[in-house]
């Protein structure tokens, strides 16, 4: 397994994981995440490729789950790629992992809710794709000068608190997201750099 910077070779796989329905890039704003992303692919691939890659936040400000825009964080996806047959159906595309941060500081923005987030398609779960995923792009944040990354899940999702716990996260607050992000509860999980 390994982590792939997004490219037009494997976008159709990408492209593929959204259709078929279940995963999203977003896990807040899922369905219409997924929508937007699809809708941006058509439009034009190759902006959209480029701009997972968007270490100068380039790509404009981010819509909030209540619709409000917020200025865009220093930030890039990688793809979550199997080369080999784990499973038995023939690797490929398993999900992705995202990094953000705020440039001199460990600390997020409040409309942030944490530095990673990743996803894992649904019919490649419980295979360790992302406990893998998260191991490997911890030294790519220690680059950015970071003391600490931040994690949030739902306090129902232990499969994520697993892959958190197992590289070294530890639970650092019970809190309530801001209106913007829907009032939910959450935790917050910490990792060490």
């Amino acid at each position: 397994m390994k982590l792939l910077v997004p490219a037009l070779a494997e976008l159709d796989h990408y492209a593929e994981a959204l259709r078929r329905g279940g995963y999203f890039p977003d896990n807040i704003r899922r369905e219409v995440s997924a929508r937007e992303e699809l809708a941006k692919i058509d439009a034009d691939p190759a902006s959209f490729v480029a701009l997972l890659d968007d270490r100068d936040a380039k790509a404009g400000p981010v819509t909030l789950p209540d619709g409000s825009t917020v200025k865009r964080l220093p930030g890039y996806r990688r793809w979550i790629w199997d080369d080999g047959d784990s499973g038995g159906d023939g690797g490929g595309f398993c999900g992705h992992i995202g990094f953000r941060w705020q440039p001199g500081a460990s600390m997020l923005p409040p409309y942030v809710l944490g530095h990673i987030g990743y996803a894992v398609v649904p019919w490649k779960r419980g295979r360790g794709y992302a406990t893998r995923a998260l191991a490997l792009l911890l030294p790519e944040a220690r680059k950015e000068g970071l003391a600490h990354v931040d994690l949030t899940t739902d306090p129902d999702n232990i499969p994520s608190q697993k892959v958190i716990a197992a590289n070294g996260g530890t639970l650092v607050e019970r809190f309530t997201t801001t209106d913007a992000h829907g009032g939910g509860e959450m935790l917050r999980w910490r990792i060490m750099l």
